[in-house]
């Protein structure tokens, strides 16, 4: 009976260990089901898409006690690891990732992305109808009077330097590559107002060429997961392009950026409505109640409209109103 009563015992010693065993694999179970939200008809996806965020998902992310320990002198292969995992995540809450400047050609996509510095996409994409409906190719712009075309674009701020920007990159086009928007790094960030970032936008968007883009939210995100602490655009750039496969790079840029304006902001980041909560060392950061933390879900997340006018078909929320629009 005593042997009988300590077998009874180990049993009962051993079944609880097994239960720590089952929580990746919920985890990750979870971690599928924006996948699922974004699959069936466009007319059900915006609401899928929000609700996806108060699913089981977000409350098993809301169950999340602390931040994801990154142990010190992580390898670099434990490192691209960690971070890979975090794009495939990404890559299912945001099947629909996308540039968000409405753009129809190589010219307009430049132009919109020179405009959209210190100010939203959803403004530029407000500006440009009117702008490219008086200047359609690099010509147009090239010969357009400088007050005339301030006036147009005033509303994206600094639009003086804007102005002269685009003439002189609209010039450039003109005399040195036949009106049309070079398709090389080299050639790009050679034109007035165009950097890294800019060209990086106009490679990986219009021609296919694939590009890492670290704007703010790019910047902020990557930092944030302990991919690197470099503040510099260009050895973010650098570093980033080291853990990733360069097929990977022009929808990575979209995937971070859509979650750093939806979900991972700057002052009050969503922790307790993100999805990929279990993979962050910095959850905690920002509300980590869950009801509380999806009242600050922006865009389609929250949903309200996108930023661009024109969006993509297989985009889940709604198009963004016009400039003047109620």
């Amino acid at each position: 009976m005593t042997s009988s009563k300590s077998g009874t015992r180990a049993k009962a010693t051993k079944e609880p260990a097994k239960a720590p065993a089952k929580a990746p694999g919920a985890a990750e179970a979870a971690a599928k089901e924006p996948a699922e939200a974004a699959g069936g008809a466009k007319a059900g996806r915006t609401a899928k898409v929000a609700k996806s965020t108060g699913s089981a998902k977000a409350a098993k992310a809301a169950k999340v006690s602390e931040a994801v320990k990154v142990p010190k002198g992580e390898s670099h292969p434990a490192l691209v690891r960690r971070a890979r995992r975090i794009n495939r995540e990404l890559a299912e809450v945001y099947p629909y990732a996308h540039p968000e400047l409405d753009f129809r050609n190589p010219f307009e996509l430049l132009v919109a992305t020179v405009l959209s510095a210190q100010t939203t996409d959803l403004r530029v994409n407000q500006t440009t109808p009117a702008l490219f409906a008086a200047y359609p190719t690099p010509e147009d712009m090239a010969a357009a009077v400088p007050e005339e075309m301030e006036e147009l674009i005033r509303p994206t701020g600094f639009f003086r330097a804007k102005t002269k920007s685009l003439l002189g990159l609209s010039a450039a086009l003109r005399d040195d590559f036949g009106g049309e928007v070079p398709d090389r790094l080299e050639d790009l960030v050679k034109l007035p107002g165009v950097g890294r970032k800019t060209a990086n936008v106009v490679l990986g968007n219009a021609y296919g060429v694939p590009g890492i883009t670290v704007d703010t939210h790019f910047g902020r995100l990557v930092r944030r997961w302990k991919w690197t602490d470099e503040e510099d655009p260009v050895k973010v750039e650098a570093v980033v392009a080291d853990i990733f496969p360069k097929s990977e790079w022009t929808m990575l840029s979209h995937r971070v950026i859509f979650h750093g304006r939806r979900i991972c902001h700057s002052r009050k980041p969503a922790c307790g409505a993100c999805p990929i909560a279990p993979l962050c060392p910095s959850y905690g950061e920002g509300e980590t109640d869950p009801e509380k933390a999806r009242k600050l879900l922006k865009y389609e997340m929250g949903g309200y409209p996108g930023q661009r006018l024109s969006p993509p078909p297989d985009f889940p929320g709604k198009p963004a109103p016009a400039l003047g629009a109620a």
